[in-house]
């Protein structure tokens, strides 16, 4: 049974999967292509995060594929993959992506909190920016837990809570309405993404990853964070382009570093 809150989150992306936008015109090899590139452009982090070609014949699941720059990475290095998401929408643009390349993946639509596979299955689950969506993230971090091999190792993206992203749509939306007391998870459940989405700090990031071992958390300052791309599917208008202008990057580099969107996690199942 999907709840009316995660009927809302599926209902957002149903209407366009993340960057699908600003990439998809006519679906093409050349739109895909675009993408990816364009992807670790602007975030050449997942690149190390990632770590595409160490999972060669190992059994990787991605939650959450999206547009499937990530799957087909995977995929080209020559994992043995599965992938899914909460959208039929994504799992047609992927198995759509995949059949202009060439490759393949198990796809299908699924829930992040029930994921359909026995314990024990994935040497790497991977899911990069799906999970605090979830209405219910905890689970989705059991569930991720429950289907890994013993030693087996996850590597998942979740907002940090601390963030130039948050921090400047706090302004938009609290200060600029003289709503002064309006804290920041407020602002990302209802104006980063889709509705409910969540960010977290470390010492919570850490709390949600506490039955697993070796964790590591590293936070990333970000292209929407510094204002090098386009901020979402949701925010555009002139202020926004005037920013971008005056934006101090190299400043706000030195002086907030660990105030980027993205956390990066990273740990194995306990033996």
């Amino acid at each position: 049974m999907i709840t009316s809150e995660k009927a809302q989150v599926k209902n957002f992306w149903e209407n366009a999967s993340c960057g699908e936008k600003l990439y998809l015109h006519g679906l093409t090899k050349e739109d895909f292509n675009k993408q990816l590139q364009d992807r670790y452009r602007l975030e050449p982090y997942i690149l190390r995060f990632a770590d595409f070609d160490k999972w060669r014949n190992k059994k990787v699941l991605e939650i959450g594929v999206g547009l499937g720059a990530d799957h087909q990475r995977f995929a080209e290095a020559g994992a043995e993959l599965y992938g899914i998401d909460l959208t039929d929408r994504a799992i047609e643009r992927v198995k759509n992506r995949f059949q202009k390349m060439g490759l393949k993946s198990h796809l299908s639509t699924g829930d992040a909190e029930a994921l359909d596979f026995p314990d024990n299955t994935f040497d790497l689950v991977y899911s990069w920016g799906v999970i605090h969506h979830s209405p219910d993230t905890p689970k989705a971090v059991q569930e991720i837990l429950r289907v890994l091999k013993p030693a087996g190792q996850f590597k998942v993206m979740i907002y940090n809570y601390h963030s130039l992203v948050g921090y400047m749509l706090w302004i938009r939306y609290a200060l600029l309405n003289l709503r002064f007391f309006v804290p920041l998870n407020k602002i990302y459940d209802k104006y980063l993404e889709s509705p409910g989405t969540k960010a977290y700090r470390l010492e919570e990031a850490k709390k949600l990853f506490s039955e697993a071992k070796d964790v590591k958390i590293r936070r990333v300052m970000t292209h929407a964070d510094l204002l090098e791309s386009h901020v979402g599917q949701r925010h555009r208008g002139r202020a926004l382009s005037f920013a971008k202008k005056i934006w101090p990057r190299w400043l706000l580099k030195r002086l907030l570093p660990e105030h980027g969107l993205f956390m990066l996690i990273e740990g194995r199942k306990l033996e």
